[in-house]
């Protein structure tokens, strides 16, 4: 079972308490590979990773968990620098390159405090599955945003997945959160829109921001960002949305995006 947090003035930056929870429970970290062992969701990613990810260089992973992005790219003879807070996914992942005779080299950091990582040293970057919305306040994603900016090379490529606010239109009980959730954001302004806070795998008040398409087109555009490609995705996220221009902003899961 997850470890009670500490007080939300201890916590890292950005850091919610239901995510400390999430990286520090061992049971997650133990469980992780099983538990998405039958999901298709890392297939259709990597898929994405191949087209883009076209000449060598140097991978950096942000929020890499157990190495479902940057095992792909290592055997294919991409140098990776794997991130992430939950030290135990970082020694999972080594175990892993270890056993493949992989050199992955792994750096425990906090997503939004990456001064440790060399300016202009990356070829490309990726925070997938919807890590960028676990970053706790629009400021601090914007922190972490900058941080990808001046590590990348120019010409670097930024890889990320985030989720949509208003595809909860779609669910019943989406709905009714989302309901709540604007009347509580009228009342009181003590949360952003687009932060859920809900149980998962017994991690109670797991935090996770979803997103706007103008809201995250007005972050890219404030880290001086370029959008190469827009992909929304489809219900189940295994594939791209069909016909998009039909309310693709309302009815994509999410997006991933790729960036220059």
């Amino acid at each position: 079972m997850p470890t009670a947090h500490p007080p939300e003035w201890r916590l890292p930056t950005g850091v919610a308490g239901g995510v400390w929870e999430y990286t520090q429970a061992d049971h997650i970290a133990e469980g992780y590979d099983e538990y998405f062992a039958q999901n298709r969701l890392f297939e259709f990613d990597e898929q994405v990773l191949a087209r883009h990810l076209t000449r060598p260089g140097l991978v950096v992973d942000l929020g890499c968990g157990t190495g479902r992005a940057v095992l792909p790219l290592a055997r294919r003879g991409f140098p990776c620098l794997a991130v992430d807070l939950s030290l135990r996914m970082l020694q999972i992942l080594g175990e892993k390159a270890s056993l493949e005779g992989l050199a992955i080299s792994r750096v425990r950091a906090n997503l939004v405090e990456l001064d440790a990582i060399r300016s202009n040293s990356a070829d490309y970057c990726l925070c997938l599955f919807s890590t960028l919305g676990m970053i706790s306040g629009r400021r601090n994603r914007l922190r972490m945003l900058a941080h990808v900016r001046r590590i990348l090379k120019p010409g670097g490529l930024f890889v990320f997945h985030v989720h949509n606010l208003w595809y909860n239109l779609f669910d019943p009980a989406g709905r009714r959160w989302l309901a709540r959730h604007l009347l509580t954001r009228i009342v009181s302004r003590q949360m952003e829109v687009g932060d859920r806070f809900f149980d998962y795998r017994g991690v109670p008040n797991m935090y996770l921001h979803t997103f706007t398409r103008r809201e995250l087109a007005c972050a890219l555009r404030e880290t001086e960002f370029r959008a190469k490609e827009w992909m929304p995705l489809n219900t189940t996220r295994q594939c791209p949305l069909p016909y998009p221009w039909f309310f693709g902003r309302l009815r994509a899961n999410g997006w991933i995006v790729v960036c220059e």
